[in-house]
């Protein structure tokens, strides 16, 4: 079991920057893959970025590559993903999920491949 929690969204100017956080407790084994997702009204939530814990390798969307770093804290058991050059198409809930790294692996960066789910937080970027 794992639980996870979303902090940071916010509303800011096409350019800005906003960090997000990610805590993640409970089984280690469950939530050493963590990945954030974005989903708006009417779309399918899309994968953002993706970190396993265990060695630090990251995976990114395409639209969100050289703009968003994802990154952890391990003393503060915290993930976190760094938003940087926002556009308006970046508005969106954001949401943290976690899982076993052998399910990410074998799934992809799908929302199918996470077992642990937050509520989200939104960002809002203004043109």
């Amino acid at each position: 079991q794992a639980q996870v929690m979303e902090s940071g969204g916010g509303s800011v100017q096409a350019g800005g920057s906003l960090r997000l956080s990610c805590a993640a407790s409970g089984n280690t084994y469950s939530r050493n893959c963590v990945g954030w997702f974005r989903q708006t009204p009417g779309k399918e939530r899309e994968a953002v970025a993706r970190i396993y814990r265990d060695t630090g390798s990251t995976t990114y969307a395409d639209s969100v590559k050289g703009r968003f770093t994802i990154s952890q804290d391990n003393a503060k058991n915290t993930v976190f993903l760094q938003l940087n050059s926002l556009k308006p198409d970046d508005t969106a809930m954001y949401v943290c999920a976690a899982s076993p790294k052998q399910a990410c692996v074998a799934r992809g960066m799908v929302p199918r491949a996470y077992n642990y789910w937050g509520q989200g937080t939104q960002v809002s970027v203004s043109s």
